[in-house]
Protein backbone atom coordinates (compact mmCIF):
# COMPACT_ATOMS: atom_id res chain seq x y z
CA UNK A 1 0.00 0.00 0.00
CA UNK A 2 1.37 3.41 -0.97
CA UNK A 3 0.68 6.82 0.53
CA UNK A 4 -1.89 8.78 -1.46
CA UNK A 5 0.08 11.99 -0.81
CA UNK A 6 3.62 10.99 -1.78
CA UNK A 7 3.38 7.46 -3.21
CA UNK A 8 5.78 5.98 -0.63
CA UNK A 9 5.23 2.47 0.76
CA UNK A 10 3.48 2.91 4.13
CA UNK A 11 3.88 1.11 7.45
CA UNK A 12 0.71 -0.88 8.17
CA UNK A 13 -0.08 -1.54 11.83
CA UNK A 14 -2.77 -2.96 14.07
CA UNK A 15 -4.59 -0.35 16.12
CA UNK A 16 -4.70 -1.23 19.83
CA UNK A 17 -8.28 -2.07 20.82
CA UNK A 18 -8.37 0.75 23.37
CA UNK A 19 -7.56 3.30 20.66
CA UNK A 20 -9.80 2.08 17.84
CA UNK A 21 -12.20 5.00 18.29
CA UNK A 22 -9.27 7.34 17.61
CA UNK A 23 -8.10 5.51 14.48
CA UNK A 24 -8.92 6.76 10.98
CA UNK A 25 -12.53 5.81 10.30
CA UNK A 26 -12.47 3.71 13.51
CA UNK A 27 -10.68 0.85 11.76
CA UNK A 28 -8.61 -1.80 13.49
CA UNK A 29 -5.80 -1.43 10.96
CA UNK A 30 -4.09 1.79 9.95
CA UNK A 31 -1.06 2.91 7.97
CA UNK A 32 1.46 5.70 8.46
CA UNK A 33 3.64 7.15 5.73
CA UNK A 34 7.31 7.26 6.70
CA UNK A 35 7.80 10.36 4.53
CA UNK A 36 4.86 12.68 5.24
CA UNK A 37 3.43 11.11 8.44
CA UNK A 38 -0.06 10.86 6.93
CA UNK A 39 -2.11 8.23 8.77
CA UNK A 40 -4.94 6.47 6.98
CA UNK A 41 -7.24 3.51 7.46
CA UNK A 42 -5.83 0.31 5.97
CA UNK A 43 -8.95 -1.78 5.57
CA UNK A 44 -7.60 -4.16 2.93
CA UNK A 45 -4.18 -4.69 4.49
CA UNK A 46 -2.90 -7.20 7.01
CA UNK A 47 -0.59 -5.60 9.55
CA UNK A 48 2.79 -7.15 10.25
CA UNK A 49 3.33 -8.70 13.67
CA UNK A 50 6.15 -6.19 14.16
CA UNK A 51 5.49 -3.13 11.96
CA UNK A 52 8.63 -1.42 10.68
CA UNK A 53 8.08 1.90 12.48
CA UNK A 54 11.84 2.47 12.31
CA UNK A 55 11.32 3.27 8.60
CA UNK A 56 9.85 6.57 9.84
CA UNK A 57 12.82 7.36 12.06
CA UNK A 58 15.16 5.23 14.14
CA UNK A 59 13.72 6.90 17.27
CA UNK A 60 10.14 5.87 16.45
CA UNK A 61 9.03 3.26 18.98
CA UNK A 62 8.00 -0.27 18.09
CA UNK A 63 4.91 -2.25 18.99
CA UNK A 64 1.73 -0.86 20.50
CA UNK A 65 3.59 2.23 21.71
CA UNK A 66 4.52 2.99 18.11
CA UNK A 67 0.94 2.44 16.99
CA UNK A 68 -0.28 4.85 19.67
CA UNK A 69 2.34 7.41 18.67
CA UNK A 70 1.33 7.17 15.00
CA UNK A 71 -2.28 7.76 16.01
CA UNK A 72 -1.16 10.68 18.18
CA UNK A 73 0.67 12.21 15.20
CA UNK A 74 -2.58 11.85 13.26
CA UNK A 75 -4.33 14.12 15.77
CA UNK A 76 -1.76 16.91 15.46
CA UNK A 77 -3.07 18.66 12.30
CA UNK A 78 -6.35 19.34 14.15
CA UNK A 79 -5.10 19.12 17.73
CA UNK A 80 -7.53 21.70 19.14
CA UNK A 81 -10.48 19.65 17.88
CA UNK A 82 -8.98 16.27 18.76
CA UNK A 83 -7.64 17.02 22.21
CA UNK A 84 -9.24 13.99 23.90
CA UNK A 85 -8.00 11.63 21.19
CA UNK A 86 -4.52 13.12 21.54
CA UNK A 87 -4.64 12.67 25.31
CA UNK A 88 -5.75 9.02 25.01
CA UNK A 89 -3.08 8.20 22.42
CA UNK A 90 -0.35 9.96 24.40
CA UNK A 91 -1.29 8.21 27.64
CA UNK A 92 -1.41 4.84 25.88
CA UNK A 93 1.99 5.42 24.29
CA UNK A 94 3.50 6.46 27.61
CA UNK A 95 1.97 3.44 29.36
CA UNK A 96 3.79 1.33 26.76
CA UNK A 97 7.17 2.89 27.53
CA UNK A 98 7.29 5.67 24.95
CA UNK A 99 8.88 9.00 25.83
CA UNK A 100 6.47 10.97 23.67
CA UNK A 101 8.13 14.36 24.10
CA UNK A 102 11.59 13.03 23.24
CA UNK A 103 10.29 11.11 20.22
CA UNK A 104 8.43 14.15 18.90
CA UNK A 105 11.60 16.23 19.36
CA UNK A 106 13.55 13.69 17.31
CA UNK A 107 10.87 13.70 14.62
CA UNK A 108 11.10 17.50 14.50
CA UNK A 109 14.86 17.12 14.03
CA UNK A 110 14.17 14.73 11.13
CA UNK A 111 11.86 17.36 9.62
CA UNK A 112 14.60 19.99 9.92
CA UNK A 113 16.99 17.55 8.21
CA UNK A 114 14.48 17.02 5.38
CA UNK A 115 14.08 13.31 6.13
CA UNK A 116 10.38 13.71 6.99
CA UNK A 117 8.12 16.18 5.19
CA UNK A 118 4.71 16.36 6.89
CA UNK A 119 1.91 18.47 5.43
CA UNK A 120 1.63 20.33 8.74
CA UNK A 121 4.03 22.16 11.03
CA UNK A 122 5.10 19.30 13.31
CA UNK A 123 7.17 21.49 15.61
CA UNK A 124 4.33 23.95 16.22
CA UNK A 125 1.76 21.19 16.68
CA UNK A 126 3.97 19.28 19.13
CA UNK A 127 4.28 22.49 21.16
CA UNK A 128 0.50 22.96 21.02
CA UNK A 129 0.04 19.36 22.18
CA UNK A 130 2.10 20.04 25.29
CA UNK A 131 0.25 23.29 25.95
CA UNK A 132 -3.22 21.82 25.47
CA UNK A 133 -2.62 18.71 27.53
CA UNK A 134 -0.80 20.53 30.33
CA UNK A 135 -4.11 22.13 31.34
CA UNK A 136 -5.41 18.82 32.66
CA UNK A 137 -8.78 18.69 30.89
Amino acid sequence: MNCSHCDIDVVVFAVPDELETHAPDGHATAAVCPHCLAVTAATDETPADDPAFDRIDESFPAGEGGAALALLVNTLPSIALRKEAARACREYAEANGVDVELTLDRLVDAVHDGEIVPEFDLERRAYQLDSLLAGGT
